[in-house]
């Protein structure tokens, strides 16, 4: 770099942090000012030979993430000193003995936890993917603000990504969209939730994101039109009532259109509300609520209300702290508009999350205890440390974007659970022993079975036993992460304890048959039982699936030849020779990698690819290569955790194979649709009808065919040509 360049550099780097103090949310003291700026010239020092994929200093990340921070989150001084010095210790010569001599314990402990996290991110095995993903979360018994600060680098990271590799993009993104947005949601900050789906979503789906961008830029002007007419009407009777407020039009999400988009199979101008106006009133706290409902009532005065799309998160808000009265109206040209009444305070807490909690916590104590009571229940969660790091991963995911439901214990006490959630977790939720010796319940003081699902305000109690215990059946209606993982957790207690007994019991059997116990023999049993683990052998001892006959039988074939030569192919894992001159048709469908090879390949179950549609091979453990669709239900989780087993894939030549395609369609029910239907796929297109189910019902029929195609372009023909059957609402795939 030329020096009038450096020069210009510098420049910037001091600009940035200018910025970065002038932006913050929080009222800096001296102290506050002299720590950032000690924190700022360390990492420019450490950073000083280091530059980004982009070219640009490295200094630059750590300043944005910072200025993230300390705006847009809205943390403390100590934040933003170990935002700015999140990279220092991985990256760079300083240590953290280093940073703690520097900046104290706090900053230190924040930068280790972000250096945890780092720390294995390299590493292609998804277990270890999922560790990872454990002691993140684990970071948070220390400080909730490494996982903030996280949450902010990721941010940054998205917002950068232009000059990486595609594959890392889609890797990156996927991750984001599978475990950081979720995480930033019930942290309660929304803002960045909403911008890292829809910046998670322009990588794993350009064409998407492009699409549904330029149609919502053409549609905005429109939308601002309208947003005037609605607001125009409700603004006489709010200046009649004397409030000082604002009317802010807020857009709804990419991600969240395309979301609904395939949620209901409908086009982007199905989906009706684009936007939410969102009234933003001045009040103090004793008349928050007084002042919201009567907000309610000017607006429901000058537009009808849906009486079941009400929202009340002000009586009662959300666990992740969020207040706000959510009202849906039929608006002007008979549209239906979102409106959310809030409060400063309330729109600072949904804007800030955790940061604007302690800024308010002074006004009401039990502004925090959302937050607190998350954590408390993640702790419990993490304490479980047996559990297998990637069922924690996906039981953690369960729960992270449940919507919540609220019912009452016998005394009245309520209690937050996600939706879905049944009795048996609500028994988890009392305390971990009532979970454990639940024998039954009530809801509404009626006996339900434990897998009854739980609505808003039922009252629940919970009837135990000493003599109950959990059984593996539980598993299937147990749906919160607490619950499950205390339930596995005592099925593993109780594993052991009978693999103890069982272990006793061999012994004394094998010495009836002169046979002394060893490891070598306890491996040999082992095999020739087909099990995977000792233990699995003593538990089988224990309960007596393993009885006398058949430790008889093991002792009397034990030296036979035979035997041995089972053994052996037992240990290989009965692996069969594959015949190299066996060619199928399949060959020719499919090409995968950068060389276009012709390997053998599955098609997968869960998303049924058909020639044409966009793919990707995955390698798996035992099956091969299996192809799945770019859109699958399962290709975010795939690419997010198993990004090194990914294939890039394309179809080549489909004429020879004909690919089953599932269509549904709807519409009005007249005599001979059924017919018709029939005539265009078998006597127009001359395509084979494997199945076909129609249900009529008041007027209204939907049916399920499944045809024989070649190819995507012939499946397209097919549902054009059904669309035009007269009565014919709805044609897609399924």
């Amino acid at each position: 770099m030329t020096e009038a360049a450096i020069e210009e550099e510098n420049k910037q780097i001091a600009k940035q942090y200018k910025e970065l103090l002038r932006i913050s949310y929080r009222d800096l003291s001296k102290e506050d000012k002299k720590l950032i700026r000690q924190a700022f010239d360390v990492a420019v020092d450490a950073h000083k030979d280091q530059r980004r994929k982009s070219g640009e200093a490295y200094i630059f990340h750590p300043i944005a993430v910072a200025k993230i921070v300390a705006s847009e989150i809205g943390l403390d001084a100590t934040s933003i000193a170990a935002a700015l010095l999140h990279d220092v210790v991985e990256d760079t010569e300083y240590t953290l003995v280093d940073i703690e001599q520097m900046f104290g314990e706090t900053v230190a402990r924040i930068v280790d936890g972000l250096t945890k996290i780092s720390s294995l991110k390299k590493d292609k095995d998804i277990s270890l993917q999922a560790e990872n993903f454990r002691k993140m979360l684990l970071t948070l018994n220390d400080d909730v603000r490494v996982i903030i600060i996280k949450i902010a680098d990721r941010l940054h990271n998205m917002q950068t990504m232009d000059a990486m590799r595609p594959d890392k993009q889609v890797k990156i993104a996927s991750e984001t969209l599978y475990i950081y947005a979720p995480l930033a949601h019930r942290i309660g900050l929304y803002n960045i939730k909403t911008e890292l789906e829809d910046l998670g979503l322009k990588y794993t789906e350009p064409e998407v994101y492009k699409d549904i961008l330029e149609k919502i830029t053409e549609s905005k002007e429109e939308q601002d039109a309208y947003i005037k007419r609605f607001s125009d009407k409700i603004r006489e009777g709010l200046d009649r009532e004397g409030l000082t407020y604002d009317i802010k039009g807020r857009p709804k999400s990419i991600f969240s259109i395309r979301r609904k988009m395939v949620k209901q199979n409908i086009s982007f101008d199905e989906v009706y509300d684009k936007f939410a106006i969102r009234i933003i009133y001045k009040s103090d706290f004793e008349n928050e609520k007084f002042i919201a409902w009567k907000i309610y009532t000017v607006v429901t005065d000058y537009y009808r209300p849906n009486p079941i799309r009400l929202r009340d998160w002000i009586s009662q808000p959300k666990s992740t702290g969020y207040e706000a009265l959510h009202i849906t109206v039929i608006g002007p040209d008979s549209k239906w508009v979102e409106v959310q009444i809030r409060s400063e305070r309330m729109h600072e807490i949904a804007e800030k999350g955790y940061a604007a909690h302690y800024k308010y916590k002074n006004t009401e104590e039990k502004q925090d205890q959302g937050l607190d009571g998350w954590l408390n229940r993640l702790q419990e969660a993490l304490e479980n440390s047996e559990a297998n790091a990637v069922d924690f991963v996906e039981e953690f995911k369960l729960n992270l974007y449940s919507k919540e439901i609220f019912v009452f214990t016998p005394e009245g006490d309520l209690k937050s659970l996600p939706k879905g959630a049944t009795a048996l977790d609500f028994g988890f939720s009392v305390h971990t022993e009532v979970g454990l010796r639940t024998r039954g319940s009530r809801v509404n003081g009626k006996l339900v079975p434990l897998s009854h699902e739980l609505k808003s305000g039922d009252q629940v109690e919970i009837i135990t036993s000493p003599k109950s215990k959990p059984s593996s059946s539980w598993l299937d209606y147990a749906t919160t992460a607490r619950a499950r993982s205390k339930i596995k957790s005592a099925l593993r207690d109780e594993k052991k304890q009978i693999a103890e007994e069982g272990k006793v019991i061999l012994k004394r059997k094998l010495r009836s048959q002169k046979i002394t116990m060893s490891e070598k023999v306890v491996n040999e049993l082992v095999l020739y039982f087909k099990l995977k683990t000792s233990l699995d052998l003593f538990y089988r001892v224990g309960i007596g699936t393993i009885d006398n006959q058949k430790i008889k039988e093991f002792a009397t074939t034990r030296s036979n030849v035979f035997m041995n030569f089972i053994k052996n192919r037992i240990r290989r894992g009965n692996v069969k020779d594959v015949d190299k001159e066996e060619i199928t048709s399949k060959y020719d469908l499919l090409v995968f990698g950068k060389d276009s090879e012709k390997l053998e390949y599955k098609l997968s179950n869960c998303c049924n690819p058909i020639p044409g549609d966009d793919v990707f091979g995955f390698i798996t453990v035992n099956e091969g290569i299996k192809v799945h669709k770019n859109n699958c239900p399962n290709a975010l989780q795939l690419q997010s955790n198993y990004a090194y087993r990914i294939m890039p894939a394309k179809w080549i030549d489909s004429s020879q194979e004909e690919f089953k395609a599932v269509i549904k369609l709807n519409g009005i029910d007249n005599i001979g649709v059924v017919n018709e239907v029939t005539q265009i796929i078998s006597n127009n297109m001359h395509l084979a009808i494997y199945n076909m189910n129609f249900d009529t019902n008041d007027g209204v029929f939907t049916g399920k065919i499944t045809v024989g195609v070649r190819n995507k372009d012939t499946l397209k023909t097919v549902m054009k040509n059904l669309s035009k059957i007269s009565g014919i609402d709805k044609v897609v795939r399924e």
